[in-house]
């Protein structure tokens, strides 16, 4: 029987950002899950922002946002779609977020009239954040964002080695991940960064037990050796994170190296043997997928930096993997589209795909996408503003009115056939205001939404601030356009779709944050499924 006594795992970066902290947390987190333990997953995040609600996506990529309506950082997808842990906001706490609290305590005086400082009261806020997460689970997986040496994070590394002589050291592993740069013109892989990254750590007092080295090629014994003696870490501990065509590669690379057993060792807990053969199936089809491969049109505003759309990416390819079919991404800039034209851009893709977004640049060039989509009958999905861009489109086009737009980027609009919600018409605040978290959707029988899902209610998470216009419904449903689903509490428009197209459907709310590649979404299979018969059709016409 084992100890129900709660482990840490505390992961940390070195020399450079972008090593992969996130996907190696995710990855450990699912070895350990498959081992049988109950985990979670906490990361810490030494800006100031409360969340990253009201950062560009070019500043910080995408926004995950958890069922209870946290805006949270993109590396809590990672550990949704990798484990079965369900994400909250209490798995994400910023540095601004922890002052705030603890400066809310200092205002209602619950310090005592002590001098608050770093040491002790912002490090035993990090701490409590800590065991909150913990909670029940048999391993907690925290990892700190930035890299060792910043300055911004040093209460949180602080607040970790302390953890060490709160819980014990028996309950406590720190993996520290570094960068052994490939130095062409000497030919050689180099180690000192890593001894560098190591040598920061320990003069904050932490001495890594495991260190995972992010490389583009093998390592050899001998420098894991070397490696392991100058860090001064058991050579057994010493694993490197290469790099991989797929992300879900990455747990069946660490397990093959071993990682799974040396912590289950380390950390003294029991396991069952891990079973991967589900981890073997999806690199299959990631791989070698026996249907080929369809071409999805994205026409997004934030192209430029793949990371903005980091669950949508994996939620598409996680459609590919149900249909057993490659999925190849290609991203148009909706401006682009306002320049060149659909056609031009568009023309040789098998479905497309107009995602969420902010602000009035590239809207008119979502709003003629979709137009090609409705008109040539290619496929159509629309995630959030994708969704009322479709509603415009229909209206100054299958309405024919012609003035027709979102109060967000036309205050004048004479038909505001998208509107701000009315809760939202006083918030001054931008950050945390939105509507945000998971509400109920009524699918309407019948409808394509209902086929794909199988419910009549369903459960999805939201972001935005703006609506379809209800004063607009009955005559957008007179001319064709079906409300597929609906928030029975508001009466708000969910779900839209046209019956006389091979697969036109959009949705105010994110699917992909619920997808997996385990369990891909209804919305994105069906989606897919339907790119695959476009391109089946153009085919057989060819």
């Amino acid at each position: 029987m084992r100890s129900k006594k709660t482990k840490f795992i505390f992961v940390t970066g070195g020399v450079v950002s972008s090593l992969g902290k996130g996907l190696a947390s995710a990855s450990i987190g699912a070895l350990l899950e498959n081992r049988g333990l109950d985990i979670t997953l906490l990361k810490l995040d030494p800006y100031i922002n409360i969340d990253p609600g009201t950062m560009s996506p070019f500043q910080h990529g995408e926004v995950f946002v958890t069922d209870d309506g946290g805006e949270t950082d993109m590396d809590l997808g990672h550990y949704e779609r990798f484990t079965n842990a369900r994400m909250s906001r209490l798995n994400n706490f910023t540095s601004g977020r922890i002052y705030h609290a603890v400066i809310q305590k200092e205002r209602r005086g619950e310090y005592l009239g002590k001098t608050v400082q770093v040491i002790p009261h912002i490090t035993d806020e990090i701490k409590s954040c800590i065991r909150q997460a913990a909670q029940g689970m048999d391993a907690v997986i925290v990892e700190v964002g930035g890299t060792v040496g910043d300055i911004e994070s040093l209460p949180f590394l602080e607040a970790i080695r302390q953890m060490r002589y709160d819980v014990g050291a028996g309950n406590t592993v720190y993996m520290h991940l570094t960068l052994l740069p490939y130095i062409g013109a000497a030919g050689e892989v180099k180690t000192k960064p890593t001894q560098h990254s190591v040598m920061k750590l320990r003069e904050i007092g932490i001495q890594p037990d495991f260190l995972i080295c992010r490389t583009d090629r093998e390592i050899s014994r001998e420098m894991k050796d070397k490696i392991a003696m100058f860090c001064n870490v058991d050579p057994g501990n010493v694993f490197t994170s290469p790099d991989v065509k797929s992300i879900y590669e990455l747990p069946l690379e660490l397990h093959r190296q071993g990682i799974d057993e040396r912590l289950a060792e380390t950390l003294n807990i029991w396991t069952r043997a891990a079973r991967l053969d589900r981890w073997e199936d999806i690199i299959r089809k990631v791989y070698s997928p026996s249907r080929g491969e369809v071409k999805v049109g994205i026409v997004g505003k934030y192209v430029d930096l793949k990371e903005s759309y980091k669950s949508l990416n994996e939620a598409l390819l996680h459609g590919g993997i149900a249909n057993d079919v490659k999925v190849d991404l290609q991203f148009v800039d909706s401006q682009d589209v306002e320049e060149k034209g659909a056609e031009a851009l568009l023309g040789g893709v098998d479905a497309i795909l107009v995602p969420g977004g902010f602000g009035v640049r590239g809207t008119e060039g979502k709003i003629t996408a979709v137009r090609y989509a409705r008109e040539k009958r290619v496929p159509f999905f629309g995630i959030c503003l994708g969704l009322q861009m479709a509603v415009v489109e229909f209206s100054r086009n299958v309405l024919g009115l012609a003035d027709s737009n979102s109060l967000e980027f036309n205050e004048h609009t004479l038909h505001p056939v998208v509107t701000l919600m009315e809760s939202q018409v006083k918030v001054q605040d931008k950050g945390g205001t939105m509507r945000l978290g998971s509400y109920a959707c009524a699918l309407k029988p019948g409808s394509l939404a209902h086929k794909l899902y199988g419910e009549d209610v369903i459960q999805e998470r939201h972001r935005h601030r703006y609506e379809v216009n209800n004063a607009y419904r009955g005559r957008l449903q007179e001319a064709g356009l079906v409300v597929s689903g609906h928030n029975p509490e508001l009466n708000l428009v969910e779900m839209i779709e046209l019956p006389d197209h091979p697969y036109f459907i959009g949705c105010q709310f994110h699917p992909e944050f619920k997808s997996k590649p385990f369990a891909p979404h209804p919305l994105f299979s069906g989606f897919i499924r339907a790119a695959l018969a476009q391109r089946d059709a153009g085919r057989t016409q060819a």
